[in-house]
Order: C-alpha cells, then sequence, then structure tokens
C-alpha cells in the first residue's frame, strides 16, 4: 500500500469510510463490517474514518473493538460537530469549546484508546468563532489526546482563520466525478496552506458504482431516498453520467467504482479518498484501484463525460445544504 501525507500526517493512500457500518444504509452486519476493518487492515488500509454521531456513538466502539490490541497499526480519524439528540434527531452543530473537549473524550472513552490521531471539526458552528474551536482543539493536542487538527466542509475564509490559529492537516470535504466544485477554492487554498484533502462520498454515495438503476433499488430505510440527486428527473441525468463512466470503465477493463477512485487519486499526491464500505467484496473492488493507469487522454475523457456542474441536483436536502461551506 502506498502512502500519503496530510500535512505532517502519513497515511495509507486509500481510506475507509466507517460510517455505513453502523447508519444510514440498509443491511448491516456487524461481524461482516469486524471482518471489513480487518481485512483492509491486512491489505494495508490503515487510515479509518468515523465521527461521534455516526450510530449516535455504535460506529466508534465498533471501530474500538476492531482495533483492540493493535491501535499501533491504525491512523485513527473521528469528527465531532455534528450533534444528535437521544431519539437520532438532529440537533444542531456545536463548536464551542466546552462541547470539543467533552465529545474529545467520550470520542476516546467509546473508541477505547488514549488518543485520536485526526481530529475533525464536523461542520463549522456560525455561533462559535473558528478561533474559539481551533483554540480547543489545540489544547487537546498539547494534552495529548488528539495529534492531528482536521476540518470539514468549511469555507476558504474559516480554513485561513482556522489555520493562523494552529495549523490544520486535513480538510474533509465531498468530493467526486459529480461533486467538483473544491476544485475553484478550497483545493488551491489547502496546497497553499499545506492541508491534506481527504474526499468523502469519492463514489457518489454508491451512484458512481453503477450497482444503483433505478429509485426502488433503494431500500426503504436508505437515507438516500431524501437525497435530490437519487429523486424524480434529477436521478435519471445522473444515470445517463454513469452510464456513460461505465461504458469507460469497460475499455479500460475495471469497476465504475475503480475509474472515479483513480480519477481522484490522480487529482494530486495530497488526495486520500475514503470510499465507505461494510463488506469485503466491495473493499477489495476499491482496493484494485490502484491496478488502474489513466493516462493524460483518459483524464481528458473523463473530464468530457463529468465536467464541473455535471449533477443534477444538490448534495443534500435544502436544510443540510446550509451548513456547508461554513
Amino acid at each position: 500500500m502506498q502512502t500519503k501525507k496530510l500535512g505532517e500526517l502519513e497515511v495509507s493512500a486509500l481510506g475507509l469510510g466507517c460510517m455505513g457500518m453502523s447508519e444510514f444504509y440498509s443491511g448491516r452486519d456487524e461481524q461482516e463490517s469486524l471482518r471489513t476493518i480487518d481485512r483492509a487492515l491486512e491489505l494495508g488500509i490503515t487510515f479509518l474514518d468515523t465521527a461521534n454521531s455516526y450510530g449516535l456513538g455504535q460506529n466508534e466502539e465498533l471501530i474500538g473493538r476492531a482495533i483492540k490490541g493493535r491501535r499501533d497499526k491504525v491512523i485513527l480519524a473521528t469528527k465531532f460537530g455534528n450533534v444528535r439528540a437521544e431519539d437520532g434527531s438532529y440537533a444542531g452543530v456545536n463548536g464551542s469549546p466546552e462541547y470539543v473537549k467533552q465529545a474529545c473524550d467520550a470520542s476516546l472513552r467509546r473508541l477505547n484508546v488514549d488518543y485520536i490521531d485526526l481530529y475533525y471539526q464536523h461542520r463549522v458552528d456560525p455561533n462559535t468563532p473558528i478561533e474559539e474551536t481551533i483554540g480547543a482543539m489545540a489544547e487537546l493536542l498539547r494534552e495529548g489526546k488528539i495529534r492531528y487538527l482536521g476540518l470539514s466542509e468549511a469555507a476558504p475564509a474559516t480554513i485561513r482563520r482556522a489555520h493562523n490559529v494552529h495549523p490544520i492537516s486535513a480538510l474533509q470535504t465531498e468530493y467526486s466525478l459529480w461533486s467538483r466544485e473544491v476544485e475553484d477554492e478550497i483545493l488551491p487554498l489547502c496546497r497553499e496552506l499545506g492541508i491534506g484533502f481527504v474526499p468523502y462520498s469519492p463514489l457518489g454515495r454508491g451512484f458512481l458504482t453503477g450497482q444503483i438503476k433505478q429509485f426502488e433499488d433503494l431500500a426503504k430505510d436508505d437515507y438516500r431516498r431524501n437525497s435530490p440527486r437519487f429523486q424524480g428527473e434529477n436521478f435519471r441525468k445522473n444515470l445517463d453520467l454513469v452510464n456513460k463512466i461505465e461504458v469507460m470503465a469497460k475499455d479500460k477493463n475495471c469497476k465504475p467504482a475503480q475509474l472515479a477512485l483513480a480519477w481522484l487519486l490522480a487529482q494530486g499526491d495530497d488526495i486520500v479518498p475514503i470510499p465507505g464500505t461494510k463488506q469485503r467484496a466491495y473493499l477489495e473492488e476499491n482496493i484494485s484501484v490502484f491496478n488502474v493507469v489513466l493516462t493524460d487522454s483518459d483524464l481528458l475523457r473523463i473530464n468530457e463525460i463529468a465536467p464541473k456542474g455535471i449533477a443534477s441536483g444538490t448534495r443534500y436536502p435544502e436544510a443540510q445544504m446550509r451548513v456547508l461551506n461554513q
């Protein structure tokens, strides 16, 4: 497995997003999830991504069980900021220093570890100056509870202000063939400041894999049913894009998911995607991306197939869109 740097933090060139093991997607199986994490570590994927809000903390507990006895083999990333009520409902964003410290201690307990390698603010709290939030995170670092600081879905001005308080190692924001907005300002700024970039949903929440052919393919409890890009006319238009990706993937003798990941990896040595899966079969498929070689002409063809702004519909429903890019 190749490695890359997120700031000064060295990680495997591909990470594993663990969210779906505990929530949002149907067909969850804890034992298969644990086996998937085991297999990821065997294959050299050591960069595991979770958050305190996934499954109301259950995802962190799952990862804690998975890595017990081999903490030194893992680069562990988790997040705070998205607050959930006991019934699972969304309760807003909190970046207050008090909450930052409480959330970190709770995550350490659930993960059953002494420190977190990369600690992200999941969403920026508009009611707390970013300087105060980052200041609290820097205190956690000095106490040895975290090693590196990260942000997620932050606006360029916020990233710069945060970095002025303490170096930010990684920015995690959605980036894929159907979400390329970060190329305008955010990615250039990260490169100016030496901040690594971690694309989440690099496979468009599974759409870019070619496995979803109709809305009814989504289980009744699948949160993607509420996503504008999976609904109505948007679905049909986005399926046209996927069909073109499938044709090119066939030409390259690879899977659509591998083509989409290979394109992301080709965007720079500071890009570390974290495709999520809860099954070993898809993990094996994703890691085979390193067998896919894209030529300059391949990249030009992909840009023609999936230019910036190609996706139909917003990334999230309106209420969730309002907390992005803060």
